[in-house]
């Protein structure tokens, strides 16, 4: 939830772990929630709403999500949480199932703050590290593609939806419940099996499940440093009219200014599906990059803003491609 001096930025971490798992196909799933609760004290947050499958479990944190596999996890953090101090003591959890983390990938993006000294500009920053040979023995489902949505500047009638009304009582699941329906955000995956939560006196988060798929948005409404993120999971092999739909639903629930749109896959054709569905929005792209990420799939950007009406989208846009390394790089990170 924002307050005052509130700091506009989401940070992503996912581990990867292998290894012998004693509790057969549980893995990290075996973790009870007290090791969890060590975890999360150590980045700032809490849980506050949880739900899972037959694949992962999805929790609602104070501060944004938690998605726990048999041998990945994810959490993204928002604010001013300390999302690296999560690493040791998951290293010490995991070493206890037989588990050992073969590879690390972090993603920040950062937007305009409202406080004077911070970065002024929206970016991207992406680590990431790894084992290869055990990279390649887990054999990660390269079929599937990450594609996170970062808005800013959010349509202001349609932020005021993120608010408690006026004597609805305290927030929680019920009142998050009713901010999902209100706002069209379950219409954004019909299917999911949603876990939502709304903050007092304004903010929305929400994880959704469908198979072994995830999906979650986070909402911060108030006027001046409105933002709205939105992640989810799918397949190359899907339809490639899906990933115009959700990118277009999720645009119509909250009619950004300015929204920054990351693909992290094996595919270009992934990143031809999003800059299709961007183009036809009223969007106009700003900047475009994409390279090879150590560890890592391929990890393409593009910053778009509103375009003027009548002007051509496409017609003027800019693209610059960064080359980035592709060897592996052994890193150190001090805590």
């Amino acid at each position: 939830m924002a307050v005052s001096g509130f700091e506009g930025f989401e940070k992503r971490l996912e581990l990867h772990f292998s290894g012998d798992d004693p509790v057969v196909g549980m893995g990290l799933r075996h973790l009870d929630f007290e090791s969890l609760e060590q975890v999360l004290h150590a980045v700032q947050c809490t849980v506050v709403s949880a739900v899972g499958n037959h694949y992962f479990d999805a929790y609602v944190l104070s501060e944004s999500s938690l998605f726990v596999y048999p041998t990945k996890i994810i959490i993204k953090t928002c604010g001013t949480t300390q999302l690296l101090k999560s690493i040791p003591p998951l290293l010490h959890h995991g070493r206890h199932l037989g588990l050992a983390m073969c590879g690390c990938s972090t993603l920040c993006y950062r937007k305009a703050s409202v406080m004077p000294s911070k970065m002024s500009s929206h970016s991207w920053h992406v680590f990431s590290a790894s084992d290869e040979p055990h990279m390649v023995l887990q054999h990660m489902p390269d079929v599937l593609y990450t594609l996170e949505v970062c808005m800013t500047d959010l349509d202001r009638v349609l932020a005021r939806k993120f608010f408690l009304r006026p004597g609805a009582g305290k927030a929680g699941d019920v009142a998050g419940k009713e901010m999902t329906e209100l706002t069209g955000i379950g219409d954004i995956n019909p299917g999911a099996l949603i876990c939502d939560f709304a903050f007092d006196p304004c903010g929305y988060s929400m994880n959704g499940i469908d198979g072994d798929r995830y999906s979650t948005i986070h909402v911060t409404p108030e006027d001046g440093y409105s933002y709205a993120s939105f992640e989810c999971v799918g397949s190359i092999y899907d339809d490639q009219n899906d990933v115009v739909q959700v990118l277009k639903k999720v645009v119509q629930v909250f009619r950004p200014a300015t929204m920054s749109v990351s693909t992290t896959c094996t595919s270009h054709e992934v990143w031809t599906r999003v800059a299709t569905a961007l183009e036809p929005m009223g969007l106009k792209c700003r900047k475009l990059r994409g390279g090879r990420v150590p560890g890592c799939r391929k990890h393409g950007v593009s910053n778009v803003h509103d375009s003027p009406e009548g002007e051509e989208v496409g017609g003027s846009r800019h693209v610059k491609t960064e080359k980035v390394r592709e060897e592996t790089e052994k890193v150190g990170v001090r805590i």
